[in-house]
């Protein structure tokens, strides 16, 4: 019974995940503006991360898992220099 109940909630996570991430592409497209757009791309890369955490589980593998950490890694060093150059209007220094 846990397992089937596990497999139910995983399937109903991983539908939650794509319909924000498919909104958040909507909001990456329409955006009013380019901080509207950075946070789209965030949320974005946040859903992907997710994504991979929950078939992770659900599968049973830790492979899933470094994904998910280079997923993380590279979507937070992308947000800070997205926000540098918005700032600034250069990355580099």
């Amino acid at each position: 019974m846990n397992g089937m109940l596990l497999s139910w909630a995983s399937l109903f996570a991983l539908l939650c995940i794509a319909v924000a991430m498919l909104l958040a592409t909507l909001r990456l497209l329409k955006g009013p503006a380019a901080q509207d757009r950075v946070l789209a791309l965030d949320t974005m890369y946040i859903c992907g991360m997710l994504m991979l955490l929950v078939l992770g589980i659900r599968v049973g593998s830790t492979e899933y898992f470094e994904g998910a950490v280079t997923i993380a890694l590279l979507g937070f060093v992308s947000s800070v220099a997205l926000a540098k150059f918005l700032l600034r209007g250069e990355v580099i220094e």
